[in-house]
């Protein structure tokens, strides 16, 4: 018999998974999508929403949840997925994707559907709407955190690192930033682009509680956010490496697939490799 805690990382496991099916379904349905960046950030997501996150579905509101804010909004198939997973809404939604110029479920996440916390999809935003979220929880005594899940590109914009100045300063360590370090952004590497490193040193020198993880190592994944904060009185950076593309063997650690779907002749031959649900049925297996 397996423990609680195997268990709960095999349930992981298999949400990111999910997700991953979840959205190539969904993009190539639609035929468009940020799909690369929503695949690497799987078991992050999965991991945040069954094994860290206080939340509650049937409740979207309650004060006292933990906020997810997806500053990286361009990878909103995999939030899409988890919030499905969860419960928020009917899995029979993950159809309306980029379907009409009104729906739900856009290419970069809304507050209009249920367990979206806030608009995202201008890079750099994430950390400064995750500050003020923080900053209201200390000011309404309520103990609820934040977490922030950033790409590793969008932190070329100056003003993540004016928020993460200004978090410091107020030490909000209800308030957690997570890079998705997969070296990929929209025009190619990016130690080619703006160089990051040494990241990890310029969050530390930024006065963060600084940790770094294998962004796909769900037992990893757990020890380190269960744990936050590690140091009390400062904010923490996980800084997770992932692969872009994970789990879409043609598309990993490619640029081109920044924004790039699948066509439907690619899916059906990929199918049963890959365990993917029928494409014109209502909602993903």
């Amino acid at each position: 018999m397996m423990k609680d805690s195997e268990l709960e990382v095999r349930k992981i496991q298999q949400a990111a998974a999910q997700i991953r099916k979840d959205s190539i379904w969904m993009s190539t349905r639609a035929g468009c999508g940020h799909l690369a960046p929503a695949l690497s950030i799987a078991e992050i997501v999965a991991a945040l929403y069954l094994g860290v996150m206080r939340h509650n579905p049937q409740q979207p509101n309650w004060p006292d949840r933990d906020r997810f804010i997806l500053s990286k909004g361009h990878g909103c198939l995999a939030l899409y997925s988890i919030l499905a997973q969860t419960g928020y809404f009917d899995r029979r939604r993950l159809r309306e994707f980029c379907s009409t110029y009104d729906t739900p479920l856009p290419g970069h996440p809304e507050r209009k559907l249920p367990g979206v916390e806030a608009n995202t999809g201008s890079l750099g935003h994430g950390i400064a709407l995750g500050m003020g979220m923080a900053l209201g929880a200390r000011l309404d005594g309520r103990k609820y955190r934040v977490f922030v899940l950033t790409g590793d590109g969008e932190l070329q914009e100056g003003s993540n690192w004016e928020a993460a100045m200004a978090v410091a300063r107020y030490g909000l360590d209800n308030l957690v930033v997570i890079v998705d370090r997969n070296q990929l952004q929209l025009g190619g590497f990016t130690e080619e682009i703006g160089r990051l490193e040494p990241l990890a040193a310029k969050w530390a020198a930024f006065g963060w509680s600084t940790k770094v993880v294998d962004g796909h190592d769900v037992v990893a994944l757990l020890a380190t956010l269960q744990g936050v904060p590690p140091e009390e009185g400062k904010p923490t950076a996980v800084i997770a490496h992932t692969v872009k593309g994970k789990g879409l063997p043609l598309a990993e650690n490619k640029v081109e697939w920044h924004y790039k779907v699948l066509t439907r002749e690619q899916y059906e031959a990929l199918k049963d490799e890959l365990q993917l649900g029928e494409l014109l049925d209502d909602c993903p297996a």
